[in-house]
This record gives C-alpha cells, structure tokens and sequence, in this order.
C-alpha cells in the first residue's frame, strides 16, 4: 500500500506538470498568430487611407489633409532684458524757501496769501507794520523841502556875489545828506513788505494779521514756499539690490494720487548704507510739468466736456477759440488746468457765456 501510494502521488505531479507547459506553449503561438494578423491588417488599412487621401485631393482642392498642424512661431533674435525693481518713496524739493524778515521782526498788518496759492518770485507776501517809518520819511521829506529852498536861496544869492562859497556848500550838502537819510529810511521801509524768494506754491502758511513775523513760530516756519520746477523722489534702496543699482540708470516714476508718470534717471546715490535701514538712500529728479491756474468762473461744460474761450488770429481778426481742457484740483475761485491751455494764451476772462466759436472778438 505504501509503494502504490507513492507511485499514483508520483504520477500526478508529472501528469499536471505536463499539461501547464503545453497549454503556456499554445497560448503563445496564438498571440503571435493574432499579431502578425493585426499587423497585416492595419498595413490594408494605411494602403486605403493614403489612396483615399490621394483621390480626395484630385478632386478637393482645398482639403488640408496633408497639411500640419497650425502653429506660430517667433525668430530668435538678440535684444536687451530689461528687469525693474518696484520701491515706494516720497516727494521733496530742492528749492524749498523759509520766508524770514529781512529786517526787524514786525507786527502783520496784512496777509496777501493763502496755504496752497501759486506765487512769484518777487510777490508780495505780507505787509508789516510800517508806522515808524513812514513818519520818519514824511519828516525827512519835510526837512527836504526846507533844505532845497535854502540851497535855491543861496544859489541865487552866490550868483549875484552875495554870500561866501562855504554857505552854498553847506546848504548843498544839507541837501545831499537828507536825500542819503530819505533813501535809507526807503530802504528799511521797503523792509516790511515780505517778498517771496522764489516762485512756486505756498506749501505752509502759519500766521495771521495781529502776530509777529519772525520768521519761525516754534519749531515750524511762518512761510514756506516750494518750487515745484525742482522736485525729486527719495527712496531707499535695499543692500541686496546695490549691485544692479547705480547712478544714471533710468527709473520709471509713478504718482500715484495724481495718476502721473515720468521717466527719468538716478541722480544722486549715497555711498553709506544705513545702520538700521540697511538701505542706501537714491535721488531721481522729476522733470518741470507746471500746470496752468484760471479763474473758476471762466470753466463752461458742454457734451464734449469742460472748456474755455481764448483770442485766436483768423484772417488778420481776432476771433474767439473755443478749448476744451483737462482740470484738476479746485482751491478758493482757481482750477488748475493740466492739459489744454499753454502759457501765453489769452483767456477770454469776461463776456465769455455768449460767445461762440470763431465770432468776432475785441477787448475795447
């Protein structure tokens, strides 16, 4: 029983093993089979579709079938990369006026000026108490007077040969030394009438008709007038960034608030990175773009916007152009007109709600 068993057990493990290697055997020639089939099959098919192709073109000559795929595509050509860096910075001014008395500190009688006001170098500004010197010319002028009479006087006396020439010289120089003290008590006058040193806006203004003009009331100036034909952005450049950053390179610079772009370049770059900042501090100057002031009360709207009359010249007449103009900001019974005007137009100020254009202008 024991030999039997070993035997039959024997018998079925070759039995089994032959079957599984004979039917791995047949499954792969299938798949040969089946591939060389395909194969011949999509060969058939290729042949087909290339003489379809080929009969469809005869006949359509606007078919596209052989044609590839729709691309576009550029040259390769050398051009330079230009990479910018977004800082923020701040306004200021190169030419910034703190208004001082040029002589004594005085006492306001009048204020000819307000904050925000466009000014000219040479305006008047404020009036100081001029009392004491208008009372010192009117008695040096009455003294004058006086002296001139006695110089007429003896004048006349020397030519008839009266008097000696000591006399005349005396009352001539009498003459001559009062005239001397009549134009510096002018000049001292003229003192308490406060100029502007520069032309450009009224950027602070604190003080009133009644206070002292010393120039500073505490730690802030009395008057200070900006230029604004010399203004420039401040900013501080990283350390990371001092190696692409020099001077002259170009800078775009926008502000933002008044929605105005410029292009210039650094002018001005320190050589000392700050302690704290860890920064270097760069200049760039914003060119001159002054915008034109007009009354108000000239401004008119119609459906193709806000606009003004000006003189203009048609056939040797002086007729009235009509300008249509961009505004800006609104200050007292001013606009500001950015674009439109230019100076030395001539704004037609009074009998402008009638006119019309080209009509017939005189301005009497």
């Amino acid at each position: 029983m024991k030999n039997v068993l070993i035997v039959f057990t024997a018998t079925l493990v070759l039995y089994a093993c032959g079957n599984g290697a004979k039917d791995e055997k047949g499954t792969l020639t299938d798949k040969k089979t089946k591939l060389e089939k395909l194969r011949s099959d999509r060969d058939k098919l290729d042949a087909q579709i290339k003489s379809l192709q080929e009969e469809i073109a005869k006949v359509d000559t606007s078919a596209s079938m052989n044609e590839g795929k729709l691309v576009a595509a550029t040259p390769i050509v050398e051009q330079p990369f230009e990479h910018f860096i977004d800082l923020q910075g701040h306004v200021d001014a190169d030419n910034i006026s703190y208004v001082t008395p040029r002589g004594t500190p005085g006492q306001v009688k009048a204020l000819y000026i307000k904050n925000g006001d466009i000014v000219k170098k040479g305006q008047l500004l404020a009036k100081l108490d001029d009392d004491v010197q208008l009372k010192q010319l009117q008695q040096l002028k009455t003294q004058l007077a006086y002296a001139e009479d006695i110089y007429r006087r003896q004048k006349n006396l020397w030519e008839q040969g009266i008097g000696t020439e000591v006399q005349l010289k005396n009352a001539e120089n009498s003459v001559n030394n009062l005239k001397d003290q009549i134009n510096t008590t002018v000049a001292g006058w003229e003192m308490t009438n406060v100029r502007s040193d520069v032309s450009g806006y009224v950027e602070q203004l604190n003080l009133k008709v009644g206070e002292t003009f010393t120039g500073m009331a505490g730690s802030n100036p009395q008057i200070m007038i900006v230029n604004s034909s010399a203004l420039k952005v401040v900013t501080e450049v990283p350390e990371n960034y001092l190696g692409k950053i020099k001077k002259g390179i170009p800078v775009n610079i926008l502000l933002p608030d008044v929605n105005v772009q410029f292009n210039s370049s650094i002018s001005l770059m320190n050589q000392t990175i700050g302690l704290n900042s860890r920064s270097v501090v760069t200049e760039a100057k914003i060119p001159y773009n002054p915008n034109v002031v007009i009354p108000l009360t000239v401004l008119q709207t119609d459906e193709n916007g806000k606009y003004v009359y000006v003189i203009g010249t048609e056939n040797g007449k002086r007729i009235a152009k009509k300008k249509i103009v961009q505004v800006g900001e609104i200050y007292g019974n001013s606009i500001e007109v950015k674009n439109g005007l230019q100076v030395g137009d001539q704004l037609i100020t009074e009998g402008f709600q009638s006119l019309y254009e080209g009509q017939t202008v005189t301005t009497g």
